[in-house]
């Protein structure tokens, strides 16, 4: 149907703008075949040129021979157009689902923090307990002024030696001293004892400062700082030396009064 449109639109351009020619007479019997010219400005019969249809029966008339495959391929591009759109969306919908999902997933680790923190919180509160419990000398005033008071008292007097009055400082060690802080006493005043008469020593020891490790029921640790002074007097000038001392001892309660089980000098 095209073809016949074709066909007739070309016979109607050729009709109007075809001159008619009139043989004149004398001429040759046979007159020279008619040919049909084209419009101005083109060549009838061009390879590859179509003549020009008739745009106005063309926009009138619906285009009934459009192939299939030209709808098809319309139908791909306006799909392909879709799908575009389509792809450019979907970042911005999953975007919106992982913001979505973010206050569920702040509040998950909320709890679990929470839950964390109480635990720990419980822990230390339990440690902080078991460790009060068993140290009275976190908890029981009346009892570490008491090991203090009567473990400084005793150092002053075991460590202090008069040449005129030996029987107080044995008094001092019968009483004040248990288990091997017997042995360890008599060592370490051996050398003052030896000498003291000769000489005519007088050892002084005060305990300047104090501190209870640990109390654990009738037992107690104590760490003490004491100045000692040494002064002789054999010579016809007195003569002082002067020194501190560092150490810690071990106590134990036995009949209402603390007495000193271990000296520890922090020597090897």
């Amino acid at each position: 149907m095209s073809t016949t449109r074709h066909l007739i639109n070309r016979q109607r351009r050729l009709a109007a703008v075809a001159p008619v020619r009139v043989r004149p007479q004398g001429t040759d019997a046979h007159p020279p075949e008619e040919r049909d010219e084209p419009p101005a400005g083109r060549e009838p019969g061009a390879p590859g040129l179509p003549d020009t249809p008739d745009t106005s029966d063309a926009a009138a008339a619906p285009d009934t021979n459009r192939s299939p495959t030209a709808e098809s391929e319309s139908e791909s591009e306006s799909e392909s157009e879709s799908g575009a759109a389509g792809g450019e969306a979907a970042p911005a919908r999953a975007s919106l689902r992982a913001w979505a999902r973010l206050p569920l997933v702040l509040a998950a680790l909320t709890v679990l923090l929470g839950g964390f923190a109480a635990y720990a919180a419980t822990r230390a509160s339990a440690l902080h307990d078991s460790a009060a419990t068993s140290n009275g000398a976190l908890t029981d005033v009346a009892r570490t002024t008491e090991v203090k008071g009567q473990v400084t008292s005793a150092v002053d007097a075991l460590f202090s030696y008069d040449y005129t009055n030996k029987a107080k400082a044995d008094r001092a060690a019968a009483t004040l001293l248990t288990g091997k802080a017997v042995t360890q006493h008599k060592d370490m005043l051996a050398a003052v004892r030896a000498q003291a008469a000769k000489q005519k020593l007088v050892l002084t020891t005060t305990v300047t400062e104090s501190g209870v490790e640990l109390i654990d029921g009738d037992r107690a640790r104590v760490l003490l700082y004491a100045d000692q002074s040494n002064t002789g007097t054999a010579a016809k000038k007195d003569r002082t030396t002067y020194a501190a001392a560092m150490f810690a001892v071990d106590a134990v309660r036995a009949g209402g009064t603390w007495r000193i089980a271990n000296i520890d000098t922090f020597t090897r």
